[in-house]
């Protein structure tokens, strides 16, 4: 079931608004408020286009609003069933702080595509293309996973550079990765990216490692399902009350890995705006009366894979 490309400036339009609303907050170290201003213009601008849309990822629940909450409908309540899957602001800490790397994020697929993930944390693992099937796996070792990339790739362990998302819980992760000498670049947000830079040779990361947000696992799946890159993720439970929400959702096997097909069942797009210069676009830039943004744009069946320039009126 493919989505028809004319959407495409519908929702880069959409993330742009929001990288627009976050970016008037840019080091001011407010990051509620950037999140908030990100939603709103988000939503404001989602509500306008053709569509009959609900977010399957969102930030939370109806109690959680202004957020944009899980089952939200969007649209005009006219034209296609859509998935969303949204994060308005990707690196709120960032944007606090005027750091690189903010970004607003969306992806969209036909009803029934996306895969319906809670507000929680998911185990990931990531790793680029053109490489053999199935090749990485969340239940081998580090150890084991880095050996089989570095044999595919016919180099060493310690040729690899790894993504680790800079947290206390991945100590044993970074330990297993020193103990081959794999190179770890350290990222202290900003998940999407993160598990991205795997797609790009540039960014010379090689494996993508870690525990990190659920929605944000599915964003990243969207991208890389674009890019033909490989990605297993499993749910992470810290207590009995998440297991009964994920369970109320309809999600049975809750030992389950996805790969990036279970994430991702058909045809995606993904868009993702600049908040603040980044590894993927550049920032907003505010030239009074109008702004000017970097929209990184992703489409399987049209094969889009380009960086949309936008200059729009505030």
């Amino acid at each position: 079931m493919t989505i028809s490309k004319t959407l495409i400036n519908s929702f880069v339009i959409s993330t742009a608004r929001a990288a627009f609303g976050a970016s008037q907050f840019k080091g001011k170290n407010d990051k509620i408020a950037a999140d908030k201003a990100a939603v709103d213009e988000m939503r404001k601008h989602l509500n306008t286009i053709n569509m009959r849309g609900v977010v399957v990822i969102g930030e939370g629940e109806l109690d959680k609003a202004p957020m944009l909450y899980i089952n939200e409908k969007l649209g005009t309540n006219k034209g296609e069933e859509l998935d969303i899957a949204v994060d308005p602001l990707e690196g709120t800490n960032f944007t606090a702080k005027n750091l690189p790397n903010a970004l607003s994020v969306i992806a969209v697929a036909k009803k029934n595509c996306l895969l319906k993930a809670p507000d929680m944390y998911m185990e990931k693992i990531a790793i680029g293309s053109s490489l053999p099937n199935n090749l990485i796996d969340l239940d081998h070792s580090v150890e084991k996973n880095v050996r089989l990339l570095a044999e595919a790739k016919n180099t060493s362990p310690e040729n690899l550079t790894a993504c680790v998302l800079e947290r206390p819980r991945h100590n044993h992760i970074v330990e297993s990765l020193r103990s081959l000498n794999v190179k770890i670049n350290f990222i202290s947000d900003g998940d999407v990216s993160g598990v991205i830079s795997v797609a790009y040779p540039q960014s010379k990361i090689d494996i993508y490692i870690g525990i990190g947000g659920g929605p944000e696992g599915v964003l990243a799946a969207a991208a890389l399902k674009c890019l033909g890159c490989q990605m297993q993720t499993r749910l992470k439970f810290y207590g009995n009350d998440e297991k009964e929400r994920v369970k109320k959702m309809g999600i049975k096997d809750l030992k389950f890995k996805y790969d990036i097909n279970d994430m991702i069942k058909d045809d995606v797009i993904f868009c993702a705006t600049g908040v603040t210069d980044g590894d993927l676009v550049k920032g907003v830039k505010d030239f009074g009366d109008y702004f000017e943004s970097e929209t990184f744009v992703l489409h399987g069946s049209s094969k889009t894979n380009k960086i949309f320039k936008n200059k729009m009126k505030k």
